[in-house]
């Protein structure tokens, strides 16, 4: 695991985080910035919703800027494609099969800022993959989740 103050994140994710900074600051800024002049021209500041609605908006798009800005520079990039061997680690793809029913799922685990369950992703710090980190194909392991536990095998390990 990387120090606490490094962030894990794949190629693509950190590409994403970066794309989003682009947007917010080439685009949403200049958007923003055009509405509340907009709204400003409509007289009285105090009374005028537009104007709060705008200001409002350009807080979040600060912050938002600015969390990102943060993440990136701790960003540990990390490759998938240039790792290998049989233990799970971050980056890596497992598939699994539920001790019970038998049924198959695949995840790869990811950064935090990175996870989306639809897409097969799962974060790094979720009850799943911290049971996986370290374990390799074969394994029989214990996943604790609010659900209960429950019992898998890791099927295979790759990285892509």
């Amino acid at each position: 695991m990387p120090p606490p103050d490094r962030v894990p994140i794949t190629v693509m994710g950190h590409e994403k985080l970066k794309e989003e900074l682009r947007q917010l600051k080439t685009v949403e800024r200049k958007r923003i910035s055009s509405e509340i002049e907009v709204a400003r021209a409509h007289g009285d500041l105090r009374e005028n919703a537009e104007y709060h609605a705008a200001k409002e908006k350009q807080g979040f798009i600060e912050g938002r800027i600015m969390e990102l800005e943060d993440k990136l520079s701790r960003a540990q990039v990390i490759d998938p494609t240039k790792l290998g061997g049989d233990r799970v680690v971050f980056g890596a793809t497992v598939r699994f099969a539920d001790g019970d029913s038998g049924e198959e799922s695949t995840y790869q685990i990811v950064g935090d800022d990175e996870a989306d369950l639809k897409a097969g992703k799962v974060s790094i710090s979720s009850p799943i993959a911290r049971a996986f980190i370290g374990k390799e194909k074969g394994d029989e392991v214990e996943i604790r989740s609010p659900k209960g536990v429950r019992t898998v095998e890791i099927i295979n390990v790759t990285f892509k």
